[in-house]
């Protein structure tokens, strides 16, 4: 892992104040797990003072972690606004990858900025509890012949993604991991 950018501790911090929570009542993650650990990414970024902050810490980490890219995106909802937000600190482009393939006009897969082959892409999303959804995003722009050069989550849940990419030959570093917020990590399923 890269040493933490100086941006960190104030991306941390909302993140940690306006985006996490415990319950009392465990809740289903996406990979069919229980948790007590709640975290809502969107809600720690929901204003563009907050969106620029954390967009500012992924932006470093990449640099810190020497990925470098052309364009940054991910699966829809979950990485839109971090993307949005990444692009607009970095002036690089932004995607889109849609869940379902558009059904109309040119039935793309992926909105945004055009993808092409050799496009260098980095990867995010909000919280990442064992990557499924990035590999699907990451399926997408690589069928296109985009080089994914990197995925950067603002939360990773567990360890499981990691070794995901890694496979993949793919760099990953979390913003902010589940040792950070002090959680108990989802396991591989």
């Amino acid at each position: 892992m890269p040493e933490r950018p100086e941006t960190w501790q104030a991306a941390f911090d909302l993140i940690r104040t306006r985006g996490y929570e415990h319950r009392e009542e465990p809740f289903r993650l996406a990979s069919g797990q229980l948790s007590h650990d709640y975290i809502d990414g969107k809600f720690a970024i929901d204003t563009g003072e907050r969106m620029a902050i954390v967009s500012r810490a992924v932006a470093d980490l990449a640099a810190a972690s020497g990925i470098e890219f052309d364009a940054v995106g991910g699966l829809t909802m979950g990485a839109d606004p971090l993307a949005h937000g990444v692009a607009m600190v970095t002036g690089k482009a932004w995607f889109s990858v849609r869940k379902e393939q558009k059904s109309r006009g040119r039935e793309q897969w992926i909105e945004g900025t055009r993808l092409e082959p050799g496009t260098r892409v980095l990867l995010v999303d909000d919280v990442i509890s064992t990557g499924g959804s990035t590999e699907i995003a990451y399926e997408r722009v690589t069928a296109v012949g985009a080089v994914v050069t990197g995925v950067i989550p603002m939360v990773d849940r567990g360890d499981v993604a990691t070794g995901r990419f890694a496979k993949r030959g793919v760099p990953f570093a979390a913003l902010v991991t589940y040792r950070d917020l002090g959680i108990e990590p989802v396991k591989d399923v």
